[in-house]
């Protein structure tokens, strides 16, 4: 697909010139006489609605366009919900079972411009962008930003720790505390997480399940998981964290990303996103 990039007009001239010379220092977006030889070649410079040529000669009045290349990404057409969205950027629900970003099809990534309205400002992203990541397994809110300025703005906050997450996980086991703090090293990095149980329940394949409201406080790979494993309450159905013969087959990780809460980096207001805990938490904890 090709798509505009800039338009010059030509004045009269004296004497006609050939295009490739004339189009030297014409254009922004290239400046050497090679690379607009190149994008001659290449058919990006257009003479009057008709592809120019090395040898076409200008004589005046004629209207330049420089063109690029737009490059088709691939679209995922799966639905996702989409809670907040404005022209800088966008908090879309990620489904369990499906990577945020990667070399697959199947991704959040891809599915984005199926579930977004494109930017109108003019360093909007043909391909939104997200901040940050969750697991696989995991479900619950994804920031995205939809300009390459909020890319920037967004990530500047998440490393100013200005970005409050709260999730929900599903332990396994009986937790001694009510709240705490978890202060372990992940992959030899400082890692801390605050929780508070919210609700229990007996089980007898479990001795206790344990609805937990966790506050991360530094974001490490597999944080949650690992620090509640580390209390011996790993979250139910993590096959990687879990208990030998306690993990729950088949119905994924009891991991909830639930609230995002953070401080438009345009509009300056506050805003806290939700998203209600998915169907299976309730199956066990109405």
């Amino acid at each position: 697909m090709i798509r505009e990039r800039e338009r010059h007009i030509v004045p009269p001239q004296v004497s006609p010139v050939r295009l490739s010379d004339y189009v030297v220092g014409i254009f922004e977006g290239i400046a050497s006489k090679k690379g607009l030889k190149k994008a001659i070649k290449k058919g990006l410079v257009w003479v009057d609605d008709v592809v120019g040529t090395s040898g076409l000669y200008i004589r005046g009045g004629e209207v330049l366009v420089l063109c690029e290349s737009e490059v088709v990404k691939p679209i995922l057409e799966l639905e996702l919900t989409v809670f907040y969205e404005d022209e800088h950027l966008a908090v879309v629900g990620k489904p369990a079972g499906i990577v945020v970003s990667g070399n697959q099809f199947r991704t959040v990534v891809h599915a984005l411009p199926f579930n977004l309205q494109k930017s109108t400002l003019v360093d909007a992203l043909a391909q939104p962008k997200p901040v940050h990541r969750l697991d696989f397994p995991t479900s619950g809110l994804l920031l995205v930003g939809k300009t390459a300025s909020s890319v920037v703005a967004l990530n500047r906050l998440f490393g100013e720790k200005a970005i409050r997450k709260v999730y929900y996980a599903i332990a396994v086991g009986k937790m001694v505390e009510d709240t705490g703090e978890i202060a372990v090293a992940v992959d030899g990095k400082a890692a801390l997480t605050r929780y508070e149980v919210v609700n229990r329940q007996i089980s007898k394949q479990y001795e206790m399940l344990n609805l937990v409201r966790l506050f991360p406080v530094t974001g490490r790979r597999h944080q949650l998981r690992i620090h509640l494993a580390h209390m011996g309450n790993p979250i139910l159905g993590d096959k990687v964290y879990g208990e030998e013969g306690k993990i729950l087959q088949g119905k994924g990780l009891y991991l909830h990303a639930a609230t995002l809460t953070f401080l438009h980096p345009y509009t300056q207001q506050t805003l806290m996103i939700e998203q209600d805990l998915p169907k299976k938490f309730k199956r066990i904890f109405a």
